[in-house]
């Protein structure tokens, strides 16, 4: 998970809070041109000393940068910070990592209809996307089944398979010196991936066929992940995708992780 409720109702607020800005701050600076510049520039000429107001030096001054920012946000690039261990090894506690806005299609702000289809998930893409029982919630899971697929995830000896074709999975041994904690590379697609398995600890399994139009998520802690297994989560349909993980920009854990890991700076997310 990425953050808390209250963290993602936050994030809803601020691209709200954006949009709002940059539209007053821009209409601002419209009415001043259209209606009230004219004026000001004939009394200037007659020799009056006439100050712009202060709102509107404000607008001008805040609205491109408000636009800019705006549309980084909302079609190129989101920042989000993860604060759980459910993608362990692949993501750390503490990281920020940056995501890619438009590799599945060019959403309005706010409302995030889609206005223009770009491309589609692929299997093992690291995927931000809202929580559909919750839309204010952000998670970041691996992309495990896409539409039409069958899924079937035995707890007893953790392995995957899809359609039907099991998921190789190769044993590296204990991950990080953590006892009962197993580290594996598994193959999904393209995507070669590390994964925890927790000897002793069984999550949820089953078999899961994917509707159309929805995506299966899981964690790369397979043992110790929220994801679309379980009724909290399900399938995620097309329209709550926020975009693909790309890379991590900072690491941050103080205090739990006793500061910043500097080596995760610039990590690509495979």
């Amino acid at each position: 998970m990425i953050g808390s409720a209250r963290d993602m109702l936050a994030n809803l607020d601020f691209a709200l809070i954006i949009v709002v800005l940059t539209a007053a701050a821009g209409f601002i600076w419209a009415c001043d041109v259209l209606l009230f510049r004219s004026a000001r520039v004939a009394k200037a000429a007659g020799g009056e000393q006439v100050k712009e107001p202060i709102v509107v030096d404000y607008a001008k001054s805040f609205f491109p940068i408000l636009l800019i920012v705006l549309v980084i946000r909302s079609f190129l690039f989101e920042p989000f910070r993860i604060p759980s261990g459910s993608m362990t090894p692949t993501l750390l506690t503490g990281d920020f990592i940056f995501v890619n806005k438009f590799s599945y299609g060019l959403r309005l702000p706010v409302l995030n209809t889609k206005i223009v289809a770009v491309g589609e998930p692929e299997r093992g893409d690291v995927v931000v996307f809202r929580l559909p029982k919750d839309p204010h919630e952000n998670y970041v899971k691996r992309v495990v089944g896409l539409p039409g697929d069958v899924v079937e995830y035995d707890k007893a000896n953790k392995r995957l398979k899809i359609n039907g074709e099991p998921i190789p999975i190769e044993i590296v041994g204990e991950y990080d010196d953590e006892e009962g904690v197993t580290l594996g590379w598994e193959q999904l697609g393209t995507h070669r991936h590390r994964v925890l398995l927790i000897r002793g600890r069984f999550s949820e399994g089953g078999t899961f066929k994917v509707p159309a139009g929805h995506y299966l998520m899981m964690g790369d802690n397979r043992d110790d992940s929220l994801d679309g297994r379980y009724d909290a989560v399900g399938f995620v349909p097309e329209g709550n995708l926020v975009g693909r993980a790309t890379g991590i920009w900072m690491n941050w854990g103080w205090p739990s992780e006793g500061g910043p890991q500097w080596n995760r700076i610039g990590k690509g997310i495979d």
